[in-house]
């Protein structure tokens, strides 16, 4: 209570500590002149207090979840508007540890469906809010795989309170399906174009038909093998995973480290099914890390940044952008997107994703001019 203990405020609205914990519980409504008191000491409107204790507000939403994810009534979700549409998604698709620290947005009020597999159009959904709406209005979801979004989104709240950033963790391929899907406002993607030698921009544009969409540099970073502290497995190159005794851990089909692993192993003339564990997959670059400093796995692919963090050894295989894709209509409409852009040009915050390891923020906040590949048209002979 912004510092203050019960007793203290008590005392600066002129009631008992035990009337305070009573309008705490919502056990007592207090009269007009209290009210008022309480929103001033604790720097908010009396509405805000007291309207979603009284009458909780429920709104509709989209529930755009993992089939996987739970469904049940009271389930916690994260809101945002993207655009004109309202999305919920399970908090605990934020993952094991996360799930404990990201407050809800609001909880479902009944079981969710499932969505129409005939349709694809997610389920319907009635939401409890716990949190002011107007606050939902400036959250901001990307979807991608680098854990420094994080880090991004700590800085942007220090710089704009009522603002915050969800990072749902995703590869290259799914994050891009989202955003064309409407379900966040960013989507991160690292894939490298092993023909052109060009990072991100081919793969643009064999997905993207819509020119309507700006492209702004996050970093560069170094990607390549992790493995143990001490490296014990001797692993010197991607031609030693096709010796039985190493254990991989892969990532998904459609990801920048998955392309980058097939890519490596082909010009090492590996098959994939030679090597033991390319069908375990980890759902991030911070799970890859995590499970080889467990021992339950030799290497995998990974950025040195999460190397470094859990104390492994590191391999690198090539350099790439990271780069965030926004709906320019987005860019325009969203009220906080212009300034947390601004956050990641900010010199303390490029000093400090630079001091994690591997990543270079000498292009960070560029806008990357780019255009979708022409369309084919296909030629009608006449018949005659």
């Amino acid at each position: 209570m912004h510092g203050l203990s019960q007793q203290e405020l008590a005392s600066k609205i002129g009631v008992t500590r035990q009337a305070l914990s009573a309008i705490e519980s919502s056990r007592y409504t207090p009269g007009t002149e209290i009210a008022l008191k309480l929103a001033r000491e604790l720097r908010c409107s009396v509405e805000e207090l007291f309207t979603l204790q009284d009458s909780p507000q429920v709104v509709e939403a989209d529930y755009v979840g993992a089939p996987e994810s739970s469904r049940q009534a009271r389930t916690r979700v994260k809101l945002a508007y993207v655009g004109s549409r309202l999305v919920a998604r399970p908090v605990a698709e934020l993952g094991d540890s996360l799930n404990f620290m990201i407050p809800a947005d609001g909880l479902l009020t009944e079981e969710a469906p499932q969505p129409s597999s005939r349709t694809r159009h997610p389920a319907r959904v009635h939401i409890q809010l716990l949190r002011n709406r107007e606050m939902i209005k400036e959250e901001i979801l990307v979807a991608g795989c680098d854990p420094a979004i994080y880090l991004a989104g700590e800085y942007f709240r220090n710089n704009r309170s009522t603002a915050s950033v969800v990072g749902w963790t995703m590869g290259s391929t799914a994050a891009l399906q989202a955003l064309q899907r409407g379900e966040v406002h960013i989507a991160g993607l690292h894939v490298m174009d092993y023909r052109s030698g060009e990072c991100n921009i081919p793969f643009l544009r064999q997905h993207l038909r819509d020119p309507h969409y700006a492209v702004i540099r996050f970093a560069s970073w170094e990607e390549g093998l992790m493995v143990a502290h001490g490296n014990p497995k001797h692993i010197e190159r991607v031609e030693d995973l096709g010796h039985r005794r190493i254990r991989l851990v892969n990532r998904e089909p459609g990801s920048g480290a998955r392309r980058l692993l097939d890519h490596a192993l082909a010009q090492a003339g590996i098959a994939p099914e030679q090597v033991t564990g390319t069908v375990r997959m980890a759902r991030s670059h911070l799970e890859v890390g995590r499970l080889i400093a467990e021992g339950l796995a030799d290497v995998g692919i990974g950025t040195q940044a999460v190397a470094r963090y859990f104390d492994l050894e590191f391999l690198p295989l090539q350099s790439e952008y990271y780069d965030l894709v926004i709906p320019t209509a987005l860019l325009k409409s969203h009220p906080a997107l212009a300034d947390f852009l601004d956050t990641l040009t900010s010199r303390r915050f490029r000093a400090e994703i630079q001091a994690l390891g591997g990543y270079d923020t000498t292009e960070t906040g560029k806008q990357i001019e780019w255009m979708p590949a022409p369309r084919r048209h296909l030629r009608h002979s006449r018949s005659r």
